[in-house]
């Protein structure tokens, strides 16, 4: 055996990518002439496979061979075996034909395509080191050495396999971003030797573009237009248009890692059985469509769902979309089509501002993204086919995989979907998963009688199978004879009310008294506590323990696959595990929750301190000594915090509103206000100040429930209901004065002037305005003096009194520089842009506009964002820029419809149309 380059071990090695030659055990062999290398590569490249005789004479003498040629081609194929003689290579007669065998034989062309393979399932750095292998193997021109029609065809269709595999490593070093000089030095050749393919030309306009030359990758685009228009009469493709435009805003999805989403979660390991359902989703997602597995709870659909896209992967080098539907959830509502959508376009590459909150839009642009990709969506946990219709990509590029209980039939008969029935694993199966989780000789003991008595108890479900084999793991001295004794007294009773003939829960209920005290008392907690999943410090709370006990809690809870971690330090417990948890103890769950609860309301309270330190605090009730709120560090932290803990926040304030706890109700609303108004989350703003209204009007102070009423008016504002806005700052009003807080009563007028404002009452919201500016510099707060000063300027600009709005704005501009107000300096920047719009000056307009955008996006704010990008359209509009205008304002759009401001987003459609009409396409 010799170590080389196709692999280690292999003592025979045929090589057709460059000249046709063979050695044995490393060393070169004499394949003979021209003609009997034409038999070897004829042989070759059909390794495995038989080659009739009239096949085989045709490739290597063509369509006129010579007398006698059968006994020529004996000879040749003699001479071939002695070569090989005592290698366990071999060409052998069979079925009027030829095939070449061997047990440990190489052609480097089978290597090629293996490599290629592999790399079309493999993301990242693996990709391009096994594409940069495959190209490798290519030493030259292939079939060096023999001549032909076949030879010639094969060296062609040879030489279009090593070019798209070329292509295809160009690609995953875009992905990737390495290598970068030498790309586009390859690919800047490239370019010259295949002018007009538009898979090469948008490599090196992507190499061009993230190498810093944009206006060469756009001036290489116009080239090829021109030359595809004088040759063949066409334009480039939409997929070169798609990055033409991408290049021309800068777009950052063609940074590298964006665009390409490999979602999967990890492969199930160790996986038996399944040989015909694996088969009959091959022939399902032969060439796309959609295959529906469906089968009880506890079946193991998701397992066979993951393990198929796996071992498939190759097929799918576009990405791999994962989302759980939550169909089945015990606590939560199945997630809408509308919510995984937005997940799956931003795990696409399309920034969180730009996905359209209209359903028909986001609808349509999810099918454009998927467009001739071949991609594989995996729906997991589907409550029934209206939750999966809206997520069918319109390309028959793109294979969907779904699983639920339910048969989905309507989504069989109305769209062709493969229905894949689970049942239990057979005996066989069943028990050989046991062997991998147990190993051989354990499943063996006492004759392996135990093991065949488990896998007849568990019934064939592999999730009970699962949970008992991770019990014997954790008793590794106890005999599985024991362990069987006590299924069998235990016994297993029915699974859910789907199928009363499973038995899951008693499985259950045996795993559940084997842990430890500690460990079942969190099992418990753990299954009763809000949120979709839970970070260790918020572990660590509701189990009243330090974080390094939790951990170990939750490492022995996933050992014995009763938790799993999704993702680094945070747990997930599986629907049917969750529900058997909040049956399994007797205790009192509460007080655990109300740590928990306090948890998050403490962190998300030091969150909102960090990224609104102006705002003046409610006051929280008093926190648990065990609870250990997170304390971030900066406004970044902060952000993130909220980022991963947004839907357990939300969770838990619905859950404390249904348990009557509004005294966490209310102040979690105003924790999370600044993180709603920055991310332009208004319909959640508008959701979670209404519980806390509710709750504030119970509970709290009267100063407080002036505060609630008026950041719910002020959402119903942001929405457009600007009705609902007066109707709750009214109230606020009223209660603040009745509190005599001068402060809030100040705060409250504030909104209600930007309500009346918007309702075109501009100079009722003036009167308001001035006489805050005096109210906020009484009460020591500069910075809302500024706010004021700006906000009146904002109005007098509306109604035309440009002098005095420029003198206010610029006076709130120092102000806010002298207190070094970042959102307060985007904010002044914004107001003196419409101010030098209004009054011609578009050159300083554009630069206002440029420092606010500028200000607001290092801040994280998109709401305010989104106006100035609609205004920076107006300006490049009085300019005659229509093209930068109209960029602008779908810019702005965008934003509009990912905040949920419908009615922003409907003018500035209009607006849009009318420009179109009035300068054209």
């Amino acid at each position: 055996m010799v170590i080389d380059r196709l692999g280690a071990g292999v003592g025979v090695e045929v090589d057709l990518l460059g000249e046709i030659a063979a050695r044995v055990r490393g060393a070169a062999v004499d394949v003979g002439a021209a003609k009997q290398r034409c038999v070897l590569a004829a042989l070759a490249v059909d390794l495995g496979r038989v080659v009739p005789d009239e096949q085989l004479i045709g490739r290597v003498w063509g369509v006129r061979p010579p007398a006698r040629v059968a006994n020529t081609l004996a000879s040749y194929v003699s001479r071939l075996r002695k070569v090989f003689k005592g290698t366990g290579t071999d060409i052998v007669r069979r079925s009027g034909g030829f095939v070449l065998l061997g047990e440990d034989l190489a052609v480097d062309l089978r290597r090629f395509g293996d490599l290629c393979d592999q790399a079309r399932g493999a993301g990242g750095e693996r990709a391009v080191e096994l594409l940069s292998a495959a190209l490798a193997l290519c030493a030259g021109e292939a079939l060096t050495g023999v001549d032909g029609e076949w030879a010639a065809e094969e060296r062609a269709r040879l030489g279009r396999l090593r070019f798209a595999a070329e292509c295809d490593l160009a690609d995953a070093r875009l992905r990737v971003g390495s290598g970068l000089p030498e790309l586009l030095t390859a690919l800047s050749t490239r370019v010259l030797e295949h002018p007009v393919d538009e898979r090469v030309a948008g490599q090196y306009m992507l190499a061009l573009h993230r190498a810093g030359r944009p206006t060469d990758a756009l001036a290489h685009f116009e080239r090829l237009r021109a030359r595809l228009a004088e040759e063949l009469g066409c334009d480039p493709g939409p997929a070169l248009r798609k990055l033409h435009e991408h290049i021309l805003t800068d777009d950052p999805a063609l940074s590298p890692h964006q665009g390409v989403a490999r979602q999967l979660p990890a492969r199930p390991a160790p996986f038996s059985g399944r040989d015909a359902d694996l088969a009959e989703l091959d022939a399902a997602l032969g060439g796309g469509g959609t295959a529906v597995i469906a089968g009880t709870g506890g079946i193991g659909k998701t397992w066979l769902a993951l393990h198929w896209a796996h071992r498939e992967l190759c097929r799918f080098p576009d990405g791999q979309l994962f989302v759980d539907l939550r169909g089945f959830s015990p606590d939560e509502a199945p997630m809408s089509p509308d919510v995984a959508m937005r997940g799956f376009l931003e795990a696409l590459g399309t920034p969180a501002d730009r996905v359209p909150t209209d359903p028909h839009a986001r609808a349509a642009l999810f099918r454009s993204q998927l467009a001739g990709r071949r991609m594989l969506l995996v729906l997991d946990n589907a409550v029934d086919s209206a939750q999966v219709v809206p997520l069918l990509p319109g390309s028959d590029t793109c294979a969907v995989l779904v699983t639920s209980r339910a048969p989905l039939l309507g989504l069989v008969t109305g769209h062709a979907a493969h229905p894949v029935a689970v049942a239990a694993l057979p005996e066989t199966e069943a028990r050989s998963l046991l062997v991998d989780r147990l190993g051989a000789r354990r499943v063996a003991d006492d004759d392996g009688a135990a093991a065949d008595e488990i896998v007849e108890l568990c019934g064939g479900l592999p999730l009970a199978l699962s949970i008992i084999a991770g019990r014997a793991r954790i008793r590794p001295r106890t005999p599985l004879a024991d362990l069987a004794a006590e299924l069998r007294d235990t016994g297993l009773g029915a699974l859910d009310d789907e199928d009363p003939t499973a038995s899951l829960p008693k499985v259950l209920s045996w795993s559940y008294r084997l842990l430890t005290p500690a460990q079942a008392s969190a099992f418990e907690l753990l299954g009763a506590a809000p949120g979709v999943d839970i970070g260790l410090p918020a572990a660590a709370s509701l189990l009243g323990v330090a974080p390094a006990d939790a951990t170990t809690l939750l490492r022995g809870l996933e050992q014995a696959s009763l938790l799993s971690q999704d993702a680094p330090g945070r747990y997930r417990m599986h629907d049917l595990l969750r529900q058997y948890a909040r049956t399994a103890g007797s205790h009192d769950a509460r007080p655990a929750l109300r740590r928990v609860a306090e948890f998050y309301l403490h962190s998300a309270w030091a969150c909102e301190r960090m990224l609104a330190a102006h705002r003046r605090p409610v006051v929280l009730p008093a926190r648990a000594a065990l609870v250990r709120p997170t304390q971030p560090a900066d406004e970044a932290h902060a952000m993130r915090w909220f980022a991963a803990e947004h839907a357990n926040v939300l969770a838990v304030q619905q859950w404390a509103a249904r348990t009557g706890m509004p005294a966490v109700v209310w102040p979690l609303a105003w924790a999370l206000d600044t993180h709603h108004f920055r991310l332009g989350r208004t319909h959640d703003a508008l959701a979670c100040w209404t519980l806390g209204v509710e709750a504030a009007d119970q509970v709290a102070a009267t100063a407080d429930r002036a505060l609630a009423h008026r950041c719910l008016g002020q959402a119903h504002g942001r929405l457009g209901d600007l009705d609902g806005a007066l109707r709750h700052l009214g109230t606020s009003l009223t209660l603040a004065q009745r509190a005599h807080d001068d402060r809030v009563e100040a705060d409250t007028r504030r909104i209600i002037a930007w309500t009346l404002g918007e309702q075109g009452r501009l100079a009722e919201a003036l009167e308001h305005l001035e006489r805050l500016r005096e109210s906020y510099r009484a009460l020591g707060e500069p910075v809302l003096e500024a706010d004021m000063l700006n906000a009146t300027g904002v109005f007098h600009s509306r109604l035309g009194q440009y002098a005095q709005a420029r003198e206010r704005c610029t006076a709130a501009l120092r102000l806010f520089r002298l207190h070094d107000h970042g959102t307060g300096i985007a904010d002044a920047h914004a107001s003196l842009g419409l101010i030098a719009h209004h009054t011609g000056d578009f050159p300083r307009a554009l630069h206002h506009h440029r420092l606010a955008i500028a200000g607001f996006e290092a801040l994280e704010i998109p709401y305010q964002a989104a106006d100035v990008h609609e205004a920076v359209g107006d300006t490049r509009a009085a300019l005659g820029d229509a093209a930068g205008a109209a960029r602008a304002w779908q810019r702005a759009l965008g934003m509009y419809e990912a905040q949920g401001r419908d009615q922003g987003a409907a003018d500035l459609r209009r607006r849009m149309a009318d420009a179109r009409a009035t300068t054209g396409p």
